[in-house]
């Protein structure tokens, strides 16, 4: 095994965010703060709370991934980003309703320090929202331009080593990959001639790929996932990931789908339903943001059940999700699933699931693991499409000749076995039991 060779996480790490007065954003920050101050616990981080195996089983070494895996420390890391709101974090925390003001006032003053700068912004690529706090310019070529002097200008003011982007921004409306996006020197051109097709979301990753700085995808846009990014990308020798944070009812899904698998236990229907009341669920009750989410969260089921398999057991499974914006939700996220099974001799059953979880409560440990293993990535060298990073998504990024791994466990493996490369130890492949059977 070729020992990997890692430059050290020294200096401060800043953290940009695409949609920073968000609730996930206010939240991941706030929380963030609030560990820092060791006035709470980083539960849901794999990174911060999570053990590792290291070695065989018989050795008993299962220290903390941050104990061993040289990640960068929450002390180091500076925040800052883009919005179409003016307000500062705290009165974006306050607005967002998640956590209580209680936990916000020990770290009010830290927030307030942090306001948006300037955002980029098109209303038919999010309907429902209206931007007061925006950029302007004569081409998105020149907003591309306005967004790397942000990233060069928040580097140089805050003294950072290192710079990571995550999009924690609304979903933009369904946009399908077009004859622009094949290749790097055409989606330039198009971003030139302001191209209808060139999102708001793509002008920050190319901006960020441009500076050499790590791109996080958190929602089901079309944004680095095609070739000209993924080219970008791989010019800038920058790590890329995404798309769409795995929180709530996508998560359930890829831990269900693989027992009914696993089972050979047959499905005719999985229906889903969800009410929301924040800002997330205005924008998807729009049909064409909806319809972004929709192809993301159906992608799951028949991935992992691959049908053309088991076409006796899953030939016919009717699919459907829907979303409703419900205000008086807010952020508490109420997801119901219906469950259409049969077993032997095909005798039916049914599961049905009621998760009231919290969306940015579930969303914020994503973003700060996210945010600390592709800076880990970037230091290690890697490039291109995050395929460990999996287990952080809905719609997994993956070559046009792969199929994307949805199985929450396998994923799971994926990347504790990439952390013990990095770190130079072998990966752990489950084998050392049934080896001493045959000895």
């Amino acid at each position: 095994m070729e020992k990997i060779n890692i430059q050290q996480p020294e200096g401060k790490l800043g953290v940009l965010v695409v949609g920073i007065s968000g609730a996930v954003s206010s939240t991941f920050i706030a929380g963030t703060f609030s560990v820092r101050k060791q006035l709470s616990r980083p539960i849901g981080s794999i990174t911060q709370m999570a053990t590792i195996r290291l070695g065989q089983r018989n050795e008993n070494r299962f220290p903390k991934i941050k104990d061993v895996v040289p990640l960068a420390s929450l002390d180091e890391l500076v925040f800052g980003g883009w919005d179409i709101h003016d307000e500062n974090l705290y009165e974006s925390s306050l607005y967002a309703e998640v956590l209580e003001k209680d936990h916000l006032a020990p770290i009010k003053e830290e927030l307030e320090q942090i306001r948006p700068m300037t955002a980029v912004f098109d209303q038919n690529y999010v309907k429902r929202l209206h931007g007061t706090h925006v950029k302007s310019g004569e081409s998105k070529w020149d907003m591309v331009k306005q967004v790397r002097q942000d990233i060069r200008d928040f580097k140089a003011k805050n003294g950072c080593d290192r710079v990571v982007v995550i999009w924690c921004g609304s979903t933009e409306v369904f946009l399908p990959a077009s004859d622009i996006h094949k290749d790097l020197a055409t989606f330039e051109k198009a971003m030139k001639e302001n191209h209808a097709d060139i999102a708001p979301s793509m002008i920050y990753a190319y901006a960020a790929i441009a500076e050499d700085v790590p791109y996080i995808n958190g929602a089901p846009n079309l944004t680095v996932d095609f070739p000209a990014m993924r080219q970008h990308a791989e010019n800038h020798n920058v790590p890329i990931c995404g798309k769409d944070f795995k929180t709530g009812q996508t998560m359930l899904k890829t831990v269900l789908a693989p027992m009914f698998k696993t089972r050979m236990l047959g499905l005719n229907g999985w229906f889903s339903t969800n009410i929301l009341g924040n800002r997330d669920g205005e924008v998807l009750d729009d049909p064409g943001s909806f319809k972004t989410k929709e192809e993301s969260k159906l992608s799951v089921i028949n991935t992992i059940l691959q049908p053309e398999l088991y076409p006796e057991l899953y030939k016919e499974v009717y699919h459907k999700v829907r979303i409703n914006y419900y205000p008086p939700r807010k952020d508490n996220k109420e997801g119901w699933d219906n469950i259409d099974l049969f077993g032997w001799m095909g005798y039916p059953m049914q599961m049905k699931v009621d998760f009231l979880c919290r969306d940015s409560i579930l969303a914020a440990p994503l973003c700060l693991d996210l945010v600390l293993l592709t800076d880990l990535a970037k230091r290690c060298g890697f490039s291109g499409i995050q395929h460990w990073l999996s287990f952080y998504f809905k719609s997994p990024m993956h070559e046009e000749n792969q199929m994307p791994e949805h199985d929450l466990f396998i994923q799971s493996v994926k990347l504790k076995n990439t952390l013990r490369m990095v770190i130079n130890e072998k990966p752990v492949d489950f084998l050392d039991e049934t080896i001493e059977l045959f000895r």
